[in-house]
């Protein structure tokens, strides 16, 4: 028979365990659950256990049973659950990927049939520039830094690209000189230096703020929430005194 650390212990690997499959750091956890990150911490050193209606929660979040989450059952392997949801994540990229460019190819023979002579090809990269928008949304909310950078850096230059091109296009119809439209691409190195900053101090922020999170003590309110016994105690030694 298990005593109460060794299932505080248990629900804490699983906890950690799970957050961690889920790509979510304590800090990210507590804001969806609508806890404080110290709450959080203490879980998972198996300090104490969160509420029945918290672990439905989290079991919910995390997509799970109660019996997994709590550790009666064998949770799932974590390149199980990893493989599934990147495959499914990929799957659903590259459908909306392909509706972006069917969309694109349509405009592309509508408008050639149109008008022969125009550079309608310029479609096609105005077409890159709004699938880099749409992968940039899925990474931010799969937590995909890297593929969010990638396509963040690839929306900034397209972009660029784009009102480049289609300046140009303009200015040989009306017969304008074009030769400095070039410069519109030093835009895009500050624009490539802020992004690889926010990057950095915001994986820094986050590093920074669970290093402390897990070091700071649990304050006498946050036990009492999540362990009315004490509490109760509390109260007794204060009648008993």
């Amino acid at each position: 028979m298990e005593n109460a650390n060794e299932i505080n212990k248990k629900i804490a690997q699983n906890l950690i365990y799970y957050r961690k499959a889920a790509g979510l750091t304590q800090a990210e956890l507590a804001e969806k659950i609508n806890y404080s990150d110290k709450s959080v911490s203490k879980w998972e050193s198996g300090n104490g256990i969160p509420d029945v209606y918290t672990l439905l929660q989290l079991a919910k979040l995390y997509n799970v049973t109660l019996s997994v989450l709590v550790g009666e059952e064998q949770p799932v392997k974590e390149p199980e659950i990893k493989q599934k949801s990147i495959g499914l994540h990929w799957l659903i990229m590259l459908l909306s990927s392909g509706l972006v460019w069917l969309v694109a190819t349509f405009l592309f023979v509508v408008l050639r049939l149109w008008n022969p002579s125009g550079a309608w090809w310029i479609v096609f990269i105005y077409a890159v520039a709004v699938n880099a928008i749409l992968i940039i949304v899925y990474a931010s909310i799969w937590k995909y830094r890297l593929l969010n950078f990638v396509a963040v850096s690839t929306l900034v230059w397209m972009s660029l690209t784009s009102i480049y091109l289609t300046a140009r296009l303009i200015c040989k119809q009306v017969g304008a000189d074009y030769s400095g439209i070039w410069c519109i691409f030093l835009l895009g190195v500050p624009l490539q230096v802020l992004e690889i900053l926010w990057v950095f101090f915001r994986s820094l922020f986050y590093k920074l703020k669970e290093k402390r999170t897990s070091k700071e003590p649990k304050t006498v309110q946050e036990i009492t929430k999540e362990n009315p016994d004490v509490e109760t105690l509390e109260n007794k030694e204060e009648i008993n005194g």
